[in-house]
């Protein structure tokens, strides 16, 4: 097949260089240092194991439109940078291409062919303007969730941390040629690739954790292990996520885990900084929207209160503004 990788970072690093090994036909889209060490060096993956690989069977352009057509495009940059992506995007659209969002959060597609009463709905706290689904046809889309996690070293340099199951979904459940296409090549560069036929209960479950233990991290500089082991954001978390689960139990989603044992798993990743407390620490824009504002915004479209939520998504908000309006970046230094 041919793929392209948006975001040759650690988990779109981890995805194309695995493909690649596999024969797969792999183009990384990429910039700066990273596109000039792929091109000069191929791509480098440190195992979970400590097996280290390295693939040059691969391409890395900056212009999309240089890359050409493909038949899938997996989108593994922040849900707040897809928009800056548009619309050189379709660069790498032919008429069958995939469009698969292997993206943290609620998707911009979230409402198409879900069925219902709120089938066709728009999430605007996710595409304000309409933008991503202008750009990107539903048609085109595969739902994704990453379950990994992995460290880009150094341009060019990913080290996977652990797990390697990438579960895929079309949005109306079916199981189609591209989708089993897609797994058996995922499956055939050894991943974990099985096909949901209910890939927003997928999303819920990662969802659940990363609307609470990212924004409670980002405020408290806490790992997993800290807030899940400190009484008052243990329940703090509990709060947010019974919230969350009444929200997607009325838009249809029947929740797998239970809400204790869902803590118990983010509590036993141990001393782990969220992806939201490392952009803080960097100075980044905080991926808020899809993590916790889509779930505020489909709480008011199901008419389901979400107070806890509401509050600590205020303060993370006026944190990520304060943090761009300066500038700077917040990380605590030994005394």
């Amino acid at each position: 097949m041919k793929i392209a990788i948006v975001g040759a970072g650690a988990i779109g690093g981890y995805l194309g260089a695995r493909l690649a090994l596999a024969g797969e036909e792999v183009t990384f889209i990429a910039r700066n240092r990273n596109l000039e060490t792929i091109r000069r060096d191929g791509f480098r993956l440190i195992e979970e194991d400590g097996r280290e690989q390295v693939t040059t069977a691969v391409r890395a352009v900056q212009d999309m439109a240089e890359a050409g057509p493909q038949d899938a495009v997996l989108l593994t940059v922040k849900a707040h940078q897809v928009r800056d992506l548009l619309p050189g995007l379709r660069g790498l659209f032919g008429p069958h291409t995939a469009v698969v969002t292997f993206i943290n959060g609620v998707p911009w597609w979230y409402f198409h062919k879900l069925g219902g009463e709120y089938d066709g709905r728009e999430l605007r706290s996710v595409d304000p303007d309409g933008q991503l689904a202008a750009h990107i046809e539903p048609e085109r889309v595969i739902g994704g969730v990453v379950y990994p996690a992995a460290e880009l070293l150094a341009p060019g340099v990913v080290k996977v941390i652990e797990g390697n199951r990438f579960t895929l979904g079309e949005p109306d459940g079916s199981r189609s040629p591209r989708i089993e296409a897609l797994s058996q090549a995922l499956m055939k560069a050894g991943f974990k690739a099985p096909v949901a036929r209910d890939i927003r209960g997928e999303i819920w479950v990662k969802l659940w954790g990363n609307l609470s233990f990212n924004p409670i991290s980002a405020l408290t500089h806490a790992t997993l292990e800290d807030i899940c082991r400190y009484p008052p954001t243990r329940a703090l978390a509990a709060s947010m996520m019974a919230e969350a689960q009444a929200v997607g139990e009325r838009l249809g989603v029947a929740f797998k885990i239970s809400l204790d044992k869902r803590i118990a798993g983010a509590e036993a990743v141990g001393a782990h900084k969220t992806s939201m407390l490392q952009d803080v620490e960097a100075g980044r824009a905080l991926e808020l929207e899809a993590l916790v504002g889509a779930v505020i915004e489909l709480g008011r479209i199901t008419g389901v209160p979400t107070p806890t939520i509401d509050a600590i998504h205020a303060a993370t908000s006026l944190l990520g503004r304060t943090l761009q309006a300066s500038a700077s970046r917040l990380a605590p230094s030994p005394v």
